[in-house]
């Protein structure tokens, strides 16, 4: 089932989108792992081409856009997108996923969807957390360096004209989401509706905090364990986690507003408050 996601960047160094898909970073830190030289180590596998770049780097492309359309001169500015495809853990085995095969994909998703854009692509074979599934990272300049076509997905003129900048709207989302679906259908490879997704979504800087705290979590209990102290939590949750876990329990029982904020308060010294039709 693949999947794909979206971050920006202000971040002024150009150079950082490929130094940091070209070499070892701490998942954690996000800083690069260094060899015993205290140089860099770069990552044992990866494939990365770029595109739309007139010969130049990355980098490079980007600062001559930049200067030409005079843009992106403000801390502020998101100087890059980045969007990564994931690809479902039992595609390498099951239907014959390789990296250069995944590769190819993201040329194609990247030419097709990011046209007039300065890019990066590269594969990498697993992800940061040990699922063993390969995906792609597509990193593009923030600003367009030819006008492309008209889209339906695209909304205003700015969405296709020469030295504008790229944006990433609910309907450009929806529209990528579409193009990754299609992209597994013709390629033969594992897929679920991205559109009408089940689930619970959760942001990035959540994600973070909890692969965080169950380190820590984890770690605290080793020490427990080796000294025979009693073990009370196995798995982290965040505060967001639980205040989730809590309202769902309440609202399985609750007939009314008034009753599921009497008893949100009551069971878990949680306050239910209404702002103009909003709840927090």
């Amino acid at each position: 089932m693949a999947t794909i996601k979206h971050t920006s960047s202000k971040n002024s160094d150009l150079t950082a989108p490929e130094h940091y898909l070209t070499f070892q970073h701490n998942e954690y830190t996000g800083l690069p792992i260094l060899d015993e030289n205290g140089h860099p180590k770069l990552r044992e596998e990866y494939l990365l081409d770029t595109l739309e770049c007139g010969g130049q780097s990355f980098a490079m492309a980007c600062l001559l856009a930049n200067r030409k359309y005079g843009k992106n001169f403000s801390p502020d500015d998101v100087k890059t997108h980045q969007y990564i495809i994931s690809f479902d853990p039992r595609d390498a085995a099951d239907n014959g996923l390789t990296l250069e095969k995944a590769q190819a994909l993201g040329l194609q998703f990247c030419k097709e969807n990011f046209p007039g854009h300065p890019a990066i692509v590269c594969s990498h074979p697993d992800g940061h957390n040990g699922a063993g599934n390969i995906h792609v990272h597509i990193v593009i300049c923030s600003v367009r360096v030819r006008a492309i076509p008209r889209q339906p997905y695209m909304e205003k003129p700015c969405d296709w004209q020469e030295g504008m900048k790229h944006r990433c709207t609910a309907a450009m989302l929806r529209h990528l989401r579409v193009e990754t679906m299609e992209l597994c259908q013709e390629a033969g490879l594992y897929q679920i509706d991205l559109l009408n997704g089940t689930g619970e979504r959760i942001t990035e800087r959540e994600y973070w905090a909890q692969r965080r705290g169950q380190r820590r979590l984890d770690y605290a209990n080793q020490k427990a364990a080796a000294s025979d102290q009693p073990i009370r939590q196995t798995k982290f949750e965040t505060e967001k986690a639980a205040l989730r876990r809590q309202i769902r329990s309440v609202l399985a029982k609750a007939t009314s507003l008034e009753e599921f904020s009497a008893q949100l308060l009551q069971e878990h010294g949680v306050t239910v408050s209404e702002s103009r039709g909003r709840f927090s």
